[in-house]
């Protein structure tokens, strides 16, 4: 149980990244960051991995899962989205002006993007990702949990009130 909880700190680590990276090189004047943790976390992209790991057969091909990961993904984002609307009354991101958006929370050039990304962690980083997670002692686990608990509870708080 302890690795799934790994994958999804290590896929919101590397989602943070890839949102840095994604800003600097459209050169967003826009930076803020894209979920409701001070941890560089990005939890959508922890949760989305989590799930595509959790369906996603142990082989596939680039199309099977590119597709199961582009609507997994989207699915995850838009769930996501509206939880931070409703929840948080805060917008993260809107698709608003891209084609082929859905109600501004996900859009279809973003779908495409999820199930290339996807195929790339699943191929390329997840064998790294599961040697590292079988790596990690219970106890560091059960501290980053305890820190990730943390830094929730308080920035959920922090964005209800601000």
């Amino acid at each position: 149980m302890s690795q799934w909880f790994l994958y999804f700190l290590f896929y919101s680590l590397a989602g943070c990244g890839l949102e840095k990276l994604y800003a600097r090189a459209i050169r967003s004047p826009r930076r803020q960051r894209k979920c409701f943790l001070l941890l560089p976390l990005c939890p959508v992209y922890g949760l989305a991995m989590v799930c595509v790991l959790a369906l996603a057969p142990a082989e596939g091909g680039l199309v099977p899962l590119a597709v199961l990961g582009g609507a997994v993904c989207t699915g995850v984002e838009y769930a996501v989205h509206l939880f931070y609307e409703r929840a948080l009354g805060v917008r993260f991101w809107d698709y608003a002006q891209v084609p082929g958006n859905l109600r501004g929370r996900v859009c279809l050039p973003f779908t495409l993007a999820w199930g290339l990304l996807v195929w790339m962690a699943v191929r390329f980083f997840q064998p790294g990702a599961a040697l590292l997670a079988k790596a990690v002692p219970p106890a560091v686990t059960y501290v980053c949990l305890l820190f990730f608990t943390a830094d929730a509870v308080c920035s959920f708080w922090f964005l209800r009130i601000t």
